[in-house]
């Protein structure tokens, strides 16, 4: 029998400080993204959270893992490396406002899995609050897509890549609550971190750009605040439910209307506010006992 889960307001807190860390590093990764290729920064961003996450295991010295976290974790690393490389393909080739869409039905995603695969109650609530946390941001997107070019002739692949991103990503948070509740959290992120790094090494040498001096801290802070931001999640999905936090991660509209307001001067509109509006309303109903 599984320990009751506990400190639910703080793991929900917790995950919004997680989604916003990982939010702050994807607007870091997109002002490098114009020099610099996906697969070397990817690379760079998980060898620097390699390196710093062995400081970390040097320091606290959790021990050594299991094979059953090995395996499990190991299966997440790719499942990373997959969703990474699948949602920036889809970016590529679709217009921005439909990959944002068809990547926020992660957390329908979550909340699935962690019924079938964990056996959790996803209460009504949490339906509710997915619903219409959905809802704000196809009220987003309907404020948006009439700007939108023409689609690609490739979107089909671009639209099949970014479900397939959101699959992966929420079978991989699906796991990490599997194992958050068994294996230190330091050990998962470490896992997280060094799976891929090993993974990207060979892609990442083949189209390697030679990195301008003062990029180089913009990719050491990418490595930060993308372990800063595992650490966090990861001890969320160790206090809560998978299928409660799962509305969470909708905030990450909300981090980036903030953050593309002061990076690059974007002014969220009317539709873009009250979607916004509706994300908060459905992740606090969700988070409701």
């Amino acid at each position: 029998m599984h320990p009751r889960p506990t400190s639910p307001a703080s793991a929900i807190l917790l995950a919004a400080l997680g989604i916003g860390l990982l939010s702050l590093m994807d607007a870091t990764i997109k002002g490098l993204s114009d020099r610099y290729g996906v697969t070397g920064i990817a690379f760079a961003r998980y060898l620097v959270g390699t390196v710093v996450m062995l400081a970390v295991l040097g320091a606290l010295r959790p021990g050594w893992p299991s094979a059953e976290t090995w395996r499990t974790n190991g299966l997440r690393a790719v499942l990373v490396v997959g969703t990474a490389l699948c949602f920036f393909h889809g970016l590529s080739v679709l217009p921005l406002a439909e990959a944002l869409a068809l990547s926020f039905l992660s957390p329908i995603f979550i909340a699935l899995f962690a019924a079938l695969l964990l056996r959790e109650r996803v209460r009504p609530p949490v339906w509710a609050g997915l619903a219409v946390g959905f809802l704000g941001v196809g009220i987003v997107v309907a404020g948006q897509v009439g700007t939108e070019a023409p689609r690609a002739a490739g979107s089909a692949w671009g639209i099949a890549a970014i479900l397939a991103s959101a699959l992966t990503y929420a079978l991989s948070m699906v796991l990490l609550r599997a194992r958050a509740r068994h294996d230190p959290v330091v050990t998962i992120v470490a896992i997280q971190n060094a799976g891929p790094a090993a993974m990207l090494a060979a892609p990442a040498a083949w189209t390697w750009t030679p990195v301008a001096a003062p990029d180089w801290a913009l990719l050491v802070l990418v490595g930060v605040l993308g372990v800063a931001g595992h650490l966090v999640l990861s001890r969320a999905y160790a206090k809560a439910e998978a299928s409660r936090l799962a509305a969470m991660e909708y905030t990450a509209l909300l981090w980036a209307i903030g953050l593309g307001y002061v990076a690059f001067g974007e002014v969220p509109g009317v539709a873009t506010l009250a979607g916004a509006g509706l994300i908060l309303a459905g992740s606090a109903l969700a988070a409701r006992r």
